[in-house]
């Protein structure tokens, strides 16, 4: 007897041992709306110091400790997909022309250019490339990967990170169970809503002096009355473990009741990339008071997920506060 428990023991101890990967642990955090910790997600990657949409900058994003890193996707001539913010080489390469006019091979012979427009040694990197620099490490949010959709899930099933993908946008609920339906168990879809008509706070930074036009009460409430439709019909028809949620100022009540409403429901995602997404309460308000930034969106708004220019800083305030690891 004690002979077969000895070879049981022994058995046991050669099996495997499986443990989460840290992206699996992130992934179900987000489905568990997990509210005790604030998720951080890191625009372009860590773009202030590599350059953006580079695989060196979501290597640092990914070591510094973010939750998920957003990227974006351009598909080239030959079809190909890359990571890119602009249609265009000009800005972040050594050069020039439309992405959907350039070959693939001709891309990898130019130079990323950083912050401050200088040419680096680094190469403008591919989805595929991306995506097994992520594998198992952190959460993808790929922007502007509705175009390409089909494409971009063959890949992610070639390096099996399908469930590492985060997609967001503006579809209604309809719209996004009859086109992403098949994929909705491996990738998550995270809605963005307006709360508000960002048109009529935008200013334009021409130089100019452009007041804000009246916002009246019936506008702002005809304004909720949209965005209370589009949550409902998501939470009904999708269940979404986020929503994003834009508004421009203070003067719009509804994020604030939306902390009580969507809790146990849906995390609650802001930008803070500039005033207009987050009320006001964006990176650079973080810069000169960070409890009337990042403190605010979390204390005052219920905000479960910070995206942001300044990955590092919302790291270091969220950790004194005990808000991640």
């Amino acid at each position: 007897m004690k002979k077969i428990l000895s070879i049981g023991l022994l058995l046991l101890c050669c099996l495997p041992i499986y443990s989460k990967t840290r992206a699996e642990e992130i992934r179900e955090r987000l489905l568990s709306r997990d509210s005790s910790k604030v998720f951080v997600a890191s625009h372009r990657a860590d773009w202030r110091n590599w350059p953006e949409n580079s695989l060196p900058a979501i290597n640092s994003a990914i070591e510094m400790g973010v939750d998920i890193v957003e990227v974006d996707l351009q598909l080239t001539k030959d079809s190909v997909l890359i990571i890119m913010h602009d249609a265009k080489l000009d800005r972040t390469t050594t050069g020039k022309g439309k992405i959907s006019e350039t070959n693939y091979a001709d891309i990898q012979k130019l130079r990323l250019k950083n912050g401050v427009s200088i040419y680096t040694r680094h190469k403008v990197p591919t989805l595929e490339e991306v995506l097994n620099l992520a594998k198992g490490r952190v959460m993808l949010n790929l922007d502007k990967a509705d175009r390409y959709f089909d494409l971009v899930h063959s890949i992610a099933k070639k390096t099996g990170t399908e469930r590492q993908l985060i997609m967001k946008g503006r579809k209604s609920a309809k719209e996004v169970k009859d086109e992403y339906g098949e994929y909705l168990d491996e990738i998550l879809y995270m809605p963005i809503v307006h709360l508000d008509d960002q048109k009529d706070f935008r200013q334009k930074f021409d130089g100019k002096d452009t007041p804000l036009p009246e916002v009246t009460p019936e506008k702002i409430k005809a304004c909720q009355d949209t965005a209370r439709k589009e949550i409902a019909d998501h939470l009904k028809v999708l269940k979404p473990c986020a929503f994003e949620l834009l508004y421009a100022t203070d003067r719009n009540e509804l994020p604030f009741k939306l902390k009580k409403e969507l809790k146990g429901k849906a995390l609650i995602w802001y930008n803070c990339l500039w005033d207009t997404m987050a009320g006001g309460h964006d990176d650079d308000a973080a810069m000169e008071d960070i409890n009337n930034g990042y403190g605010f969106l979390i204390d005052r708004l219920g905000c479960n997920i910070i995206q942001t220019d300044r990955p590092a800083m919302v790291l270091e305030y969220l950790r004194k506060r005990k808000l991640h690891e």
